[in-house]
């Protein structure tokens, strides 16, 4: 008799589980995604409108990080695979009306070749002098490093940065590249979680400087990778692997419970009984679902769960090459902008995708993509749609220049609590939540709320959890 497993939330957590389930193990399991929404894949979704390929959750994921390329090969997607275009790399700080790029050889904060650093307009002297420091206060820095302080010790990415560069890379450099992916404050956000390779370099180097220099640059990789018709695709295909009859769409999951050795799982079409189950769903559900079961360990594992969550915003504008004024973008992947230099509905970055990626638009054609996250993006998602693209217009002209007042194209979309924030204590409140999460026989979760935000992350994780519980 095939272990029927019950997988709640179908995002590329969810989707992932299930395709390897159903790769691995379809002698021994079966298993029924259930999904709240009419498509899979979460906040991946692809646009195509009028030659434009518009990304409305993320563009791309981190190359370095092989697990999302290789479930893409076995896809048979390995001719879809895009590298950035890194002969055009460059980001630039939106400082007082200004686009300031960044260093050549910056490492996030950290820069490799110190006569870029200071030949940069982006630093006062008072930064140039600290980070010509930081490598020469190695032993002190080493020595202090958060490492070294117990395994329970955390510190913001704030505290973190001030350490080794000061306020005005915390500020002008740090604080706009990490609230760019992460959507948050980083003087609240975990060092520990989410610079885990700089805290390793720390401990190892002291200088941060001195490690970077060291490490070998030359994998010749591209930084980011997507997939030519969007990352949408890599849905699609995992989604046509399945048998039609194992993904329900439409149908929240409302209710879990645990009887005699089964796990029961209540929708609005009735209630079915698994031996096993995965939550793979967004943080809110996850925790509900977590909290209402009577069980005093599930209750405390939906505690331990991130307490906060950013909202994300987006804003995509394409332009055809025949609209007036044509737009004059700058060389470069786009823009970030630096804290206390807006409103609370001010925008937070913007990529400019037909240089990041070839073929994302028309020959001549512009792609802007806006980004709000945090006070901005829910103060903005109460506005329709032609008002929130209308602000993001206006805000973009006022660092871009002039750009015609219809867009060919434009997407709104609305991510509202998608983004946890791994606030300091993070990996600590984690293995408290493995913990309570282990009394729980046959129940597992996955997402972004745990060990990573990014495509590559949610699909390792994904895929060993798919594992344990079919091996259980």
């Amino acid at each position: 008799m095939k272990k029927r497993i019950a997988i709640v939330g179908g995002g590329i957590s969810g989707l992932t589980a299930a395709y390897i389930l159903h790769r691995d193990y379809s002698d021994t399991c079966e298993f029924i995604l259930f999904e709240s929404k009419r498509r899979l894949g979460g906040i991946i979704e692809t646009v195509r409108a009028d030659g434009f390929t518009i990304e409305c959750g993320p563009d791309s994921w981190v190359t370095e990080k092989p697990w999302a390329e290789q479930l893409a090969r076995e896809l048979g997607l390995a001719h879809e695979l895009l590298p950035s275009n890194d002969r055009e790399r460059r980001t630039s700080i939106a400082r007082d009306g200004l686009l300031v790029p960044l260093p050549d050889a910056m490492r996030m904060m950290v820069p490799t070749d110190l006569n870029a650093m200071l030949a940069s307009p982006l630093f006062t002297e008072s930064a140039r002098q600290a980070y010509i420091a930081e490598p020469t206060r190695a032993a002190e820095l080493r020595q202090t490093a958060l490492l070294n302080r117990g395994v329970d010790e955390d510190e913001s990415v704030a505290a973190f940065v001030r350490r080794h560069f000061g306020d005005e890379v915390v500020d002008n450099v740090a604080g706009p590249l990490l609230a760019g992916v992460f959507g948050g404050d980083i003087a609240k956000l975990s060092a520990r979680a989410l610079l885990g390779p700089f805290v390793a370099m720390e401990a190892h180097h002291g200088s941060l400087i001195t490690a970077m220099q060291q490490r070998d640059r030359t994998s010749g990789l591209p930084v980011f990778t997507t997939l030519a018709s969007g990352l949408v695709t890599l849905v699609d295909r995992m989604f046509r692997t399945l048998p039609p009859a194992s993904v329900r769409f439409s149908c929240p999951v409302l209710t879990v419970d645990s009887f005699s050795g089964a796990w029961v799982v209540e929708t609005p079409n009735g209630n079915e009984r698994f031996d096993r189950i995965l939550i793979s769903a967004p943080l809110d559900t996850t925790r509900h679902l977590l909290a209402s079961l009577p069980s005093a360990e599930a209750r405390r594992a939906a505690r331990r769960l991130p307490a906060n969550a950013a909202s994300g915003l987006v804003v995509a504008l394409g332009y055809k090459p025949h609209t007036k004024p044509v737009p004059t973008i700058p060389k470069g992947f786009g823009f970030l902008v630096a804290a206390g230099q807006g409103d609370n509905d001010s925008l937070l970055a913007c990529t400019f995708l037909h240089q990041k990626f070839h073929g994302r638009a028309p020959e001549g054609a512009t792609l802007l993509r806006a980004f709000f996250a945090s006070s901005a993006a829910d103060e903005l998602s109460r506005h329709s749609d032609q008002e929130i693209a209308s602000i993001a217009r206006n805000q973009l002209v006022e660092l871009l220049g002039p750009l015609p007042e219809q867009a060919d194209v434009t997407i709104v979309r609305r991510w509202p609590r998608s983004l946890p924030q791994y606030e300091i204590g993070h990996l600590v409140r984690m293995e408290e939540f493995r913990t309570c999460l282990s009394t729980l026989s046959g129940m597992a979760v996955a997402g972004n709320a745990f060990r990573g935000v990014g495509l590559p992350d949610l699909v390792r994780d994904a895929t060993q959890v798919a594992h344990a519980l079919a091996r259980d």
